[in-house]
């Protein structure tokens, strides 16, 4: 018996691809970014917009929009569905038959579902006629998408639209992997030029005559200019297979003796290629001639592939191109344009933080975070039973592998890009061997036995004689050096134990010579470790030391533990009161380990004291940071004082992944369901559910945003919040795959009672 689907479907009423259409492209990529989010619950179909009867469309639903019947036959099809639980229409009033358009009232008048619609065109100053309609239409829906503040407040100014029943998306953009034009440009083989491009379906509304007519003046003060104008001619501009608009291009061309400066791509390439081609952009061109043009995808492209641009005046570039982005100029003056771009070409570093600048505005407008702005809205509209689920992106190793040299890996990052200045510390490097290890044993993947072999070795080397460790290591000089000693080198210290320990509980599938190295190192920080001091040090110890003792049991370490968690009980009882059931007098970083210490020290020496401060120290963290249905991080700005109201915002994924970790080693103990439900809440931070409602990792290349601010994600990609997005993410893969199995945690072989 098949087994019938649970998921919602949304039905987008839309032209699509392989029709070469703005339109069709926007609505594909709209679904995708949906999917890639929500696809877990929620199912995208297409009612496919066509103008031929005879279109073979592979679509859910087609209409006919030539065909008046069809559009209240299609809409007594999708009726029937009843798993259709909204309709979302991408309107450009040519798109459907009658005066402007009207022919879709048919539809809207025997279609069941909610519906909401994508305005493409919002006119300013319309006729009675016009707003009249507009106002019809809102009128089935109360919802619209718009993709400018100028169009919201067009709708509200000129059309009477309530404020309310608009949701301003910004056109989406593809997430890429920011490198400087002159690594793109290898792959075209024009390393020795300064490209300009632009791109789109070809049309004379593009008006690339004017970027034509600049390129001299550019060429004269910039000898090696390459333009590229990329993309086919618009299908509706090719008259019985003459491209009238590219012959009238190619003949300026040559007029103006430029044919060993433009080159044309008349090919409609894939996102990919045409991505790449962006990235090889030293400047954007963008000559639109159309005064009402609401947006622009070509614009917005470009600005999130890091292009320094150089626009025309239209709604949508005054409303987005700040003067750290680019440099906006009149509609079809050639002379401002050449000016523009001979500006920016002639400085590098303005071009380079230009397009930075750009980079980082188009972050939030992501096809994944435009798909959660479009649920959130869908969710107002559709059934409220129904419960909406973030779907995990595919486990990416690319950015971790990039920051990773022969040393080890490297500290920071510049966006994606390593900064080999900012050296290695011995933090990151336990963490990223942890981290590999879990993949290893997920995957299996002979792939990751040599970074695991980089990042003890790294450890082992940092290792001193008394047994604790070095912290950080230069770049240049690949010497020790005792950076920040004063600050935290405990904590990075106990780190290293806890990936030491982590390698070694990972004997049964790693290679014996790497499991023996790390075994000698750990044993040979046992005496150092005796003497640990500061709470989340004895935390991390713990944790390595468990698992060492998990897998060889060992009196001297079970010992060790039992000492160390000592003191943090002590901690315990002298901070913890009946509304603060803490170890300290305030909630800082990583709180998580202390909890988890507790139950790790329980696990060892079955002590009840040790349970009972394990579990009510993590209900007491849980409380602070688990509200509803949502997770809020300890901010880091100022953190949360006993007696004081917590700060907000400045929030780390180390503290998303540390609370993640604690709630899965607390799940496999005692297989209580709300610390399951508690990491996929924690973990959906990542995804989307946080205050700016932005995803906070690269799903390209796998790279983990650096921090969650007031107003703004921090696109910097270091170290420590790559490799602790991979850790959550590794176990919520794992808990996946548990979910129908009992995998209980790992005890340790000998529990051995310590008596104080």
């Amino acid at each position: 018996m098949k087994a019938i689907s649970t998921k919602s479907k949304i039905v987008f009423l839309s032209t699509f691809p392989p029709r070469q259409c703005g339109i069709a492209t926007y609505t594909q990529d709209t679904i995708k970014g949906i999917t890639d989010v929500f696809g877990k619950s929620v199912t995208c179909e297409i009612c496919e917009l066509v103008e031929n009867p005879n279109t073979k469309s592979k679509q859910a639903f087609t209409l006919n929009t030539k065909n008046r019947e069809e559009y209240t036959s299609v809409a007594q099809k999708i009726n029937k569905d009843d798993s259709v639980k909204l309709v979302h229409i991408q309107h450009e009033f040519g798109l459907f038959g009658g005066n402007y358009g009207d022919h879709l009232l048919d539809f809207l008048n025997e279609i069941k579902k909610p519906v909401t619609y994508t305005f493409h065109s919002v006119i300013p100053n319309p006729n009675d006629e016009l707003k009249t309609f507009v106002k019809l239409l809102l009128s089935y829906s109360n919802s619209v998408f718009v993709m400018t503040n100028q169009s919201e407040e067009i709708l509200i100014r000129d059309y009477d639209i309530a404020k309310d029943i608009i949701t301003c998306v910004p056109h989406g953009t593809h997430v890429v992997v920011y490198e400087p034009p002159y690594i793109a440009k290898e792959k075209f083989n024009i390393q020795d030029r300064l490209v300009l491009s632009t791109f789109g379906l070809l049309g004379e509304g593009k008006n690339i005559e004017t970027g034509l007519k600049a390129l001299p003046k550019i060429i004269e003060n910039t000898p090696n200019a390459l333009y590229l104008i990329i993309g086919k001619t618009h299908p509706n501009n090719v008259i019985n297979g003459v491209d009238t608009y590219r012959n009238k291009l190619e003949e300026m061309v040559a007029d103006l003796h430029l044919q060993d400066h433009v080159r044309f791509i008349n090919e409609y390439l894939d996102t990919d290629q045409l991505l790449e081609y962006l990235k090889a952009t030293d400047i954007y061109m963008f000559t639109s001639k159309d005064p009402n043009q609401a947006v622009s995808g070509t614009f917005s492209y470009a600005m999130s592939c890091a292009c320094p641009i150089v626009a025309s005046k239209i709604p949508h570039t005054k409303e987005v191109l700040t003067a750290d982005s680019g440099i906006l100029v009149d509609i079809g003056d050639e002379d401002q344009f050449a000016e523009a771009a001979i500006k920016l070409l002639s400085d590098e570093n303005l071009r380079e933080e230009m397009g930075k600048s750009s980079f980082r505005k188009t972050r939030a407008s992501s096809w994944e975070n435009v798909g959660i702005i479009h649920m959130n809205t869908y969710k107002k509209l559709m059934d409220k039973t129904y419960e909406i689920k973030y779907s995990y992106p595919s486990i990416q190793l690319a950015h971790i592998k990039k920051m990773t040299t022969e040393l080890g890996m490297i500290q920071f990052s510049k966006i994606s890009v390593p900064d080999l200045s900012s050296g290695y510390t011995l933090d990151d490097n336990a963490r990223a061997l942890v981290a590999l290890c879990m993949h290893y044993k997920l995957t299996q993947d002979k792939d990751d036995l040599p970074y695991i072999l980089i990042y003890l070795d790294f450890i082992e080397r940092c290792q001193k004689p008394k047994g604790n460790f070095m912290n950080y290591v230069d770049q240049y000089n690949r010497e020790h050096i005792e950076q920040n000693a004063e600050v935290n080198l405990e904590d990075s210290n106990t780190r290293a134990i806890w990936a030491l320990g982590t390698v070694v509980s990972h004997s049964d599938i790693l290679p014996e010579s790497i499991t023996k190295k790390a075994s000698k190192c750990l044993l040979n920080s046992l005496k150092w470790a005796e003497t640990i001091q500061s709470p989340r040090s004895i935390g991390f110890a713990t944790k390595g030391l468990y698992l060492y003792h998990s897998t060889v049991p060992n009196l001297y370490v079970a010992a060790i533990i039992n000492k160390l968690n000592a003191k943090l009980l002590s901690n315990y009882e002298l901070c913890a009161t009946k509304d603060w059931k803490w170890f300290e007098n305030y909630l800082t970083y990583g709180n998580g380990i202390l909890p988890e210490s507790m139950l790790y020290a329980y696990l060892v020496t079955n002590k009840p004291i040790y349970k009972k401060v394990a579990l009510e120290s993590l209900d007491f963290l849980s409380s602070k940071m688990f509200y509803d249905d949502s997770f809020r991080v300890i901010s880091n700005n100022g953190w949360y004082h006993k007696g004081s109201e917590p700060e907000q915002y400045g929030e780390q994924p180390i503290d998303v992944s540390y609370t993640i970790q604690t709630l899965n080693s607390f799940y496999n103990a005692f297989k209580t369901p709300e610390y399951k439900q508690q990491m996929k809440t924690a973990f959906n931070w990542f995804l989307g559910k946080n205050h700016l409602n932005q995803i906070m990792y690269n799903p390209v290349s796998g790279g983990g945003y650096d921090g969650l601010e007031k107003d703004n994600v921090n696109l910097n990609q270091g170290a420590e919040s790559t490799v602790c997005f991979l850790t959550a993410r590794l176990i919520m893969e794992n808990l996946k795959l548990s979910d129908s199995k009992v995998i209980p945690l790992m005890k340790a072989k000998s529990n051995i009672a310590i008596n104080s």
